[in-house]
């Protein structure tokens, strides 16, 4: 006879802020079973007789009562989302949340799921609170409405990679693809596993295929718990059913399914196990489908022959919200009283597994395959880590992967943005054609350094939708530890790096020359570095702006604000030592300053440069129509002031007395190209704080 010792066992964790193991969470757990118990039977070991549990599935019940849940509106009205909402769900079951748009679905699965905040009444899972636990994030996994997939990448592919940040490092890559997979034939999709997502642009998967590969991504794990928000939104009949047959089939693995959904067809109704239909956050039907029509009838409104059950009552729901004065409160009471008549369901204290505590449930769920992990059915909460599946570098390493695979997908917008780049060079190149070291091409050097790197930033501009479409995407892997916060800002910075610089080295290549920048290879290399700075701190900033602020209209207005505000106190339009003082400070955080003074710098700082000379002094002025032998006598004279001899040929401005003209003193052009990427490195630490702390997947 096959027999398990769960014993408590010791894990220890490198670091101690990580998050905890499985294992501790279990501990703690067997901790907490310890002090309700009393003498020194407490603290023997429980032994488990599995002969029977080959066969049977692990009992889990869970149980949520009393549930409220309010949100303040304007004027400090009080609006009830869940109010006093109680239900069940035991392993191997469907339960459905049905009702009416408003009703409190999606509350009540966010709810569950622990992704309210400030919710009143309790969740336990065999007994125990889990709600605003880790371990409810460990065992359980949860689906949004929304299919969030990257869409360049295939459906084996997005499962793989799945697989490679919620699986532990200790399964081999092998035993990752038998997971795939197998989970791929477990969805129905194996005629579509090397299909691309796909979206407006590129056809792909079909929608309910899209929707499997949605729930896929989250139960490559093989959770216990599987919450889900209207999976069969947006899908006709078939695809619908196909879903929720999905569903059920992961419902029979051993696993509770929980989802919310609106108005089921009748062969979906067959499949659920239990309902809750919600009027206005209020339960007024809770059991199973088959007792739904019983129910009704002794309201007084029997369901007619051939009628849909559900589509009948939620019909009827509605006419009593919207015609009775008292609502759907009749209908709330009898429930009350429907559920005090049921026989109670059977439950894990009521089964011949009532030894079994949540502690010893999950370890035997996990010795027979639940929660997919490199343990041994001996040693079953050895798991490596639940917390995080992977090293901080190895979660870089895949994510990088992933985005470069999807990335390298559309190559449309690849070229649509270097040739954009390109473009700009080329019109730039042919308007300041081969300048010259006159006066006049001194100042049209300064315009062309100012419009080339204002260009730079209003380049990145275009990186704004990027991270605001994957947002739901990070939300989603990051509730559930798939990776690290940091591991994601830094591989989005590593990704950028190399399209930034190809970028650089095409505007650059594109006007150094046409345009008759000095200084040759050495200048122009640097000329090269300090674009590539430039494009980096424009695409930090507007990464950090796209995490900030989710909605894409207003990021852009942020943005283009800003950077207007950068341009204008940069330094052309106005020298440092005219900007008026309450304003000065902006002038030292623009980000156009250190470029635009490092280009300067790069280009005049040779003292051998002539840009003065002679009677060119006069162009510009009104004596620039005078004769020159007219100039030549006004220099004598001014020679005779000033004790020199001043000729047409002599030098009257370098490139370093035009740079002290546009007050450019302060810095060396390195200390430019340094201040400009750590601005870079600043945004991205931004970045990673606003993801941190602004992007909250709960309600409050």
């Amino acid at each position: 006879m096959p027999r398990v010792a769960a014993e408590s066992q010791e894990i220890s964790l490198d670091g101690g802020c990580e998050s905890p193991t499985l294992g501790e969470l279990l501990k703690d757990l067997e901790d907490g079973d310890r002090k309700k118990d009393s003498g020194e039977d407490a603290l023997a070991h429980h032994i488990l007789d599995l002969t029977s549990l080959e066969t049977r599935p692990v009992p889990f019940l869970l149980s949520f009562n009393n549930l409220c849940y309010d949100v303040r509106g304007k004027a400090g009205s009080v609006k009830t989302l869940l109010n006093d909402v109680s239900g069940e769900a035991c392993d191997g079951d469907i339960l459905a949340v049905l009702g009416a748009s408003g009703a409190g679905k999606s509350t009540l699965i966010d709810a569950l799921a622990g992704r309210v905040s400030s919710l009143r009444g309790t969740v336990t899972l065999n007994g125990e609170k889990v709600l605003q636990t880790q371990l409810l994030n460990v065992i359980s996994a949860y689906v949004m409405q929304d299919d969030l997939l990257f869409p360049m990448l295939t459906v084996k592919e997005t499962l793989m990679f799945a697989s490679e940040f919620r699986l532990p490092r200790s399964l081999s890559k092998s035993k990752k693809m038998e997971r795939v997979q197998t989970l791929i034939d477990q969805l129905g999709l194996r005629n579509a596993a090397d299909t691309i997502i796909g979206n407006e642009g590129h056809r792909g998967v079909s929608g309910g295929e899209r929707r499997r590969v949605s729930i896929g991504i989250d139960i490559i794990h093989d959770p216990i718990v599987l919450f889900l928000d209207e999976p069969t939104s947006g899908l006709d009949s078939t695809n619908a059913f196909m879903v929720v047959q999905v569903l059920k089939r992961i419902a029979r693995s051993g696993s509770m399914v929980i989802m919310s959904i609106h108005q089921p067809s009748a062969r979906i109704i067959d499949l659920l196990d239990r309902l809750i239909i919600l009027s206005q956050g209020k339960s007024v039907f809770s059991g199973s489908p088959t007792s739904l029509p019983q129910f009704l009838s002794e309201f007084g409104h029997p369901v007619p022959e051939k009628e849909n059950i559900t589509e009948f009552a939620l019909d009827l729901i509605q006419q009593l919200e919207g015609t009775s004065t008292q609502g759907t409160k009749e209908l709330a009471e009898l429930n009350e009283k429907w559920q005090q008549n049921l026989s109670p369901r059977a439950t894990p204290m009521s089964t011949p597994y009532k030894a079994l505590s949540l502690k010893e449930s999950i370890i035997t769920s996990v010795s027979r395959g639940k929660l997919v992990s490199g343990s041994t059915s001996s040693n079953p909460i050895s798991m490596e880590t639940v917390s995080y599946a992977n090293t901080p570098l190895v979660e870089t390493y895949i994510l990088s992967k992933r985005y470069m695979k999807n990335w390298s997908r559309t190559p449309e917008l690849i070229t649509t943005r270097l040739a954009t780049v390109m473009v700009t060079g080329l019109i730039l190149a042919t308007i300041y054609w081969r300048l010259d070291n006159t006066p006049r091409g001194a100042q049209e050097r300064m315009a062309f350094f100012a419009f080339a790197m204002s260009t730079m930033f209003y380049t990145c501009a275009d990186n704004l939708p990027v991270f605001i479409q994957e947002r739901f995407i990070f939300l989603r892997e990051t509730t559930h530890n798939a990776y690290r916060t940091y591991s994601y800002v830094i591989s989005h910075a590593l990704v950028s790096l190399p399209q930034l610089f190809a970028l650089s080295i095409a505007f650059a290549a594109t006007t150094f020359w046409t345009v008759g920048l000095s200084g040759g290879v050495e200048s122009f290399f640097y000329y090269c570095l300090i674009i590539y700075a430039g494009f980096w701190s424009g695409s930090s900033f507007v990464t950090f702006i796209s995490g900030l602020i989710p909605n894409v209209m207003i990021s852009f207005m942020v943005t283009i604000s800003y950077l207007s505000y950068c341009l204008l106190m940069g330094g052309f339009f106005i020298n440092r030592d005219r900007i008026p003082s309450y304003w000065i400070w902006f002038h030292y955080i623009s980000l156009m300053k250190y470029p635009y003074e490092a280009v300067l710098i790069n280009e005049f700082d040779d003292p051998s440069r002539c840009f003065v000379r002679g009677v060119q002094v006069f162009d510009s002025t009104l004596f620039a129509k005078v004769p020159d032998e007219i100039k030549v006598k006004l220099f004598d004279t001014l020679g005779n002031s000033l004790g020199t001899k001043i000729t047409e040929s002599t030098c009257l401005r370098t490139g370093p007395d035009l740079l002290l003209q546009q007050g450019i003193s302060q810095l060396s052009k390195w200390d430019c190209l340094w201040i400009t990427f750590a601005w870079g490195i600043f945004f991205r630490i931004l970045f990673y704080l606003s993801l941190l702390f602004a992007s909250k997947n709960k309600r409050t």
